[in-house]
């Protein structure tokens, strides 16, 4: 009986030991599924890191070919040089394409280092066309009757205190836009600003309509103004913009320097900002004739708007939104446009 009794285990004993095992069993099921993780995370790394790498061998590759493009513009006569300036802008889209759709897995260092070389080829290619390609700037006239009808059933009734001005079109131009005018409407029809690059500079107090599809769009001190542009083939650039109204859609935003500013979007990548603060946005919302047909021109879907998805250069601090950018609330945003 005594040796019987050794072996009977009291019932403290025998629930230590199953707590025991259960910890290991727990603790084996914790280190399988960390081991998974890891394996999982690098795999996933690989696959990112391959995405990166095909990235930047691609970019590199056709800028490179843009650069001996634009080098053998230098000394050619004018037929070779229109089309070298012509495939080497068509290389610069599908660049600007492929940063677009690259965005998902690209860091933000690495977006802003192929913006920042996409930019510097972008004016290389402007300055290029401007030194081979030499076009007589365009001017300007007092407006006397409505261009297209789109125009006029859109900029109805200007108010008094406003002087209304066209540009001249000039679809020879490498740019065309208007600079240096205040307390204006200024209005460009789709025929005149069709695949142009826009240039917009040095405004005060002016309303602007742009119809149509520009292939990029450039805004430079800009101050009290409403800004209302067609879908935009490219990029929009905007620096020293404030206390202004802008409508944009385009493939990518990147604006500089800018504050109190509203921002009604349409982006199929994202929106960058930098040395911004007071900068608020809300989804694309300005409407005329021939709308959906000038983003189909442009290359943009629609359907596809992230206007949201907005990085701040300036603020990099995971998980804590930007203090230098806000969404504009529902009840605030500007619905009617014209009078």
């Amino acid at each position: 009986m005594e040796a019987a009794d050794e072996v009977v285990q009291d019932p403290e004993s025998r629930d230590d030991t199953f707590k025991m095992k259960e910890r290991l069993q727990k603790r084996h099921k914790a280190r399988l599924e960390d081991a998974e993780r890891r394996k999982e995370a690098k795999e996933n790394h690989s696959v990112a890191q391959e995405n990166v790498d095909y990235f930047f061998s691609t970019f590199n590759g056709e800028r490179a070919a843009v650069e001996e493009l634009l080098c053998g513009c230098l000394d050619a006569d004018q037929k070779a040089v229109a089309e070298r300036l012509e495939e080497a802008t068509s290389k610069t889209v599908q660049l600007q394409k492929l940063l677009n759709d690259s965005m998902v897995f690209l860091t933000t260092y690495d977006q802003r280092k192929a913006q920042v070389a996409l930019q510097k080829l972008q004016t290389c290619l402007n300055e290029t066309r401007e030194q081979a390609m030499p076009k007589k700037k365009f001017g300007f006239r007092g407006r006397t009757k409505a261009s297209s009808a789109t125009a006029e059933d859109t900029v109805v009734s200007p108010p008094a205190d406003y002087n209304v001005v066209q540009v001249d079109g000039d679809p020879a131009g490498a740019q065309c836009g208007f600079s240096n005018k205040s307390d204006m409407v200024l209005v460009m029809t789709a025929e005149e600003i069709q695949k142009e690059d826009v240039l917009l500079s040095h405004l005060s107090n002016c309303k602007v309509r742009l119809y149509g599809t520009p292939s990029t769009l450039h805004l430079k001190h800009i101050d009290r103004c409403e800004i209302l542009c067609g879908p935009v083939s490219t990029s929009v650039f905007v620096a020293h913009c404030e206390s202004s109204t802008l409508a944009l859609a385009c493939q990518q935003l990147r604006t500089h320097n800018s504050k109190d500013t509203y921002i009604y979007l349409h982006v199929t990548s994202r929106a960058i900002v930098e040395d911004c603060h007071g900068v608020s946005f809300a989804p694309y919302s300005w409407s005329y004739p021939n709308l959906d047909e000038d983003f189909h021109v442009a290359g943009l879907d629609p359907k596809q708007n992230n206007w949201e998805q907005v990085d701040d250069f300036n603020w990099l601090a995971a998980g804590t939104p930007s203090p230098n950018w806000t969404v504009i609330p529902k009840a605030d945003r500007k619905a009617t446009w014209d009078p």
